[in-house]
């Protein structure tokens, strides 16, 4: 049973993976069809097998994602009869597809225990055709040169010449060249002559470091100094031995310990996941295996992002495998496009299509935006909607949203406008609209609850937007505790159009998830998502903060200006993020509620610093720009950290080409 769900998954993975995003090769598709991935990874992970995802292995190490693998041996353009030479075996999955197409494989990798478990379950699946020593990958295999493709699964700093001058005339390289610990480009070099050499740049990806004697020093990982831990107070010091036997350490965002987590996060009908950056992958990654699992084992309805709501609208259109026209706009194009707009997010959204594939339609796990910035979207939305199910409703509409048009596209020259003494606001004009759309829910949910749904949230969304753009230049209000209340109000709404018993799961930054009665801001009379959830739901809402210390971070110098990939300062000692960097752990999971250690919880209860770095960075005022003071086990009941991250990988149109007309991205 368990071998034919396997087989019915990989055809799935070659479908919605592969195929869909563009590979066409037949011997690309024949070969991840015919490659048992199963077979490559630890026992406990094969129904994991053909997630769209990177998956841990043994040493510390992972199976690449099944599509970047797909990637790279498509850019090698192998026609069958080919020597190869596959620089870093790993788990042996990628040498195992390669020897579906060349007619031998010849496979380094520079751990005995990996290049021992490879060989064993390349034989187990009837690989005679591939050779597996234990070795230096950047050297290449002089012996058995030259080979017709070379395929590198390492980041290197350079191209090492040894694997270009083992490549036959004519043949091609393709390895991730860039920085150790961020993202780097893929190339392929192809052999042109004797001393000639053509290079193109293919995708942007991110890879471990390529270490040998022409690639990277094999160090430490980052921030495993002992530095932070000596410059601690004896209290501290006693507090961070205390931490260290309680939390539970993990190598890599790809290998989070769940079982613990999910039995702490029980029967909570909401779970919320923070970040400390808006541009930070491990972040999106943490939060895309926690949220797999509470999807797959604990059966979650839905999940919220903070995103605006008809941009999320699309994605989950596509999620649902819903039947709906392509509309002029692309998602997530306004500034900050990265923040959603990035592999990491692309690869959950493919993976929630494929596990709703799978579903029945009134099973199928759905996505939505909390945010309310996009007023002018929303109201395209409610016309076209309305003008399908009423048209003398969507006149009536236009009549009342006219008030809003002279400040199209913009909505914040509304607020401009709105400053100014006698302006007569749209406030009473939008809430007509809502009010006559809920007025008219039994009639109009004839034509599809889920398209009722979407209607009114939109218009929901206006008339946040409208009160929130209108006040955003008047100091006497609060348009933070608008917004957030606005967000509470949607997963509100969202929980009561699922059901009884429904749950959810809600991604947004720190500042929005932990309860802000535990932070400074409690003085400026701020709420949060995190602390109406609180208020709600009690035990029933599970807060979780990530934090980090050092790496890169995608963010902008000021509002409005390009994305560049930004050095992260150190934290600051007085912050709960210099405890976790002085452990030494790479990550570690804290319980801070159920299950948490009750010393640890009292020693973290005095207050500290906690960083929060949103869609700005801005390292030159780091402590008056990007530091709270706060309560860190009120705040959040699961703390995870990061010590050393990287910059989210944005995408392009080029990484798009290939797509059906219904992807939420667009081109």
């Amino acid at each position: 049973m368990m071998e034919l769900d396997l087989a019915a998954r990989r055809e799935a993975m070659v479908d919605y993976q592969i195929r869909n995003r563009g590979i066409d090769s037949p011997r690309v598709l024949d070969a991840m069809g015919r490659v048992a991935r199963e077979a490559f990874v630890p026992n406990d992970l094969r129904e994991m097998a053909y997630n769209d995802s990177p998956l841990p292995i043994a040493a510390g190490q992972t199976i690449s994602q099944p599509f970047i693998v797909a990637m790279m041996v498509d850019a090698l353009d192998l026609k069958g009869g080919e020597r190869v030479l596959d620089v870093g075996t790993g788990s042996g999955y990628a040498a195992a597809v390669l020897a579906c197409i060349a007619q031998k494989v010849y496979s380094i990798e520079r751990i005995n225990e990996l290049a021992e478990q490879a060989q064993k379950a390349l034989l187990a699946e009837g690989f005679s055709n591939v050779e597996v020593k234990v070795g230096d990958g950047t050297l290449g295999w002089p012996e058995a040169a030259p080979f017709d493709a070379i395929n590198v699964a390492a980041g290197a700093p350079v191209v090492p010449e040894a694997l270009r001058q083992q490549l036959a005339i004519g043949g091609r390289l393709v390895l991730p060249v860039g920085p150790e610990h961020a993202g780097q480009q893929l190339l392929r070099v192809t052999r042109i002559s004797e001393d000639e050499f053509e290079t193109e740049s293919l995708a942007a990806v991110r890879f471990v470091p390529l270490i040998g004697a022409a690639g990277w020093k094999e160090t430490n990982p980052p921030g495993r100094d002992n530095s932070a831990y000596q410059a601690l107070s004896a209290e501290d010091k006693a507090l961070v031995d205390k931490m260290k036997q309680v939390v539970e350490p993990f190598a890599s965002v790809d290998e989070l310990p769940l079982q613990a987590l999910l039995e702490r996060i029980g029967d909570s009908r909401v779970v919320l996941m923070g970040e400390s950056s808006h541009g930070t992958s491990e972040f999106y990654r943490a939060r895309q295996r926690i949220t797999r699992a509470l999807i797959e084992e604990k059966g979650f309805d839905f999940m919220v992002i903070e995103g605006d709501w008809p941009n999320v609208a699309r994605i989950n259109n596509y999620v649902q495998h819903a039947e709906c026209p392509q509309t002029e706009w692309t998602a997530f194009a306004r500034f900050p496009t990265w923040m959603w707009r990035n592999q990491e997010v692309l690869g959950f959204i493919d993976w929630l299509r494929q596990y709703n594939a799978h579903q029945q339609p009134s099973e199928r796990v759905a996505m939505h935006g909390l945010d309310l910035y996009s007023p002018y979207q929303s109201i395209d939305a409610i016309l076209a909607y309305l003008d399908d199910v009423d048209p003398e409703m969507a006149a009536f509409a236009r009549e009342r949203y006219d008030c809003l048009a002279p400040f199209k596209p913009e909505a914040a020259n509304y607020g401009r406008w709105a400053a100014r003494r006698g302006f007569a606001h749209c406030g009473a004009a939008v809430q007509d609209v809502l009010d006559a759309l809920q007025a008219r829910q039994q009639t109009y949910a004839e034509h599809g609850s889920e398209r009722f749904l979407d209607a009114v949230q939109n218009a929901r969304l206006v008339v946040s937007a409208e009160a929130y753009y209108r006040l955003m230049y008047d100091d006497a209000y609060n348009t933070w505790n608008l917004r957030d209340t606005y967000m509470f109000e949607t997963l509100e709404a969202l929980l009561e159009h699922y059901g009884e018993g429904s749950r959810g799961v809600v991604w947004a930054h720190n500042s929005h998830i932990g309860d802000a009665r535990a932070t400074d801001r409690l003085q400026y009379g701020e709420l949060n998502i995190g602390q109406l959830c609180r208020e709600r739901f009690a035990d029933d809402a599970y807060l979780i903060g990530l934090g980090t210390n050092s790496g890169t971070v995608a963010a902008a110098s000021d509002w409005g200006e390009p994305m560049e990939i930004k050095t992260l300062k150190q934290v600051l000692p007085e912050s709960y993020e210099h405890l976790c960097h002085a452990t030494g752990y790479t990550g570690f999971l804290l319980p801070l509620a159920r299950g948490g250690d009750p010393d640890v919880r009292a020693g973290l209860m005095k207050s500290r610093l906690g960083r929060a770095i949103g869609v700005i960075y801005r390292p030159e005022t780091e402590r008056a720009s990007h530091y709270y003071e706060a309560t860190l086990p009120r705040q959040f009941d699961e703390y995870i950290w990061i010590d050393h991250s990287c910059a989210v990988t944005t995408l392009n149109s080029d990484e798009l080409e290939g797509m059906p007309d219904t992807y939420p991205f667009g081109l």
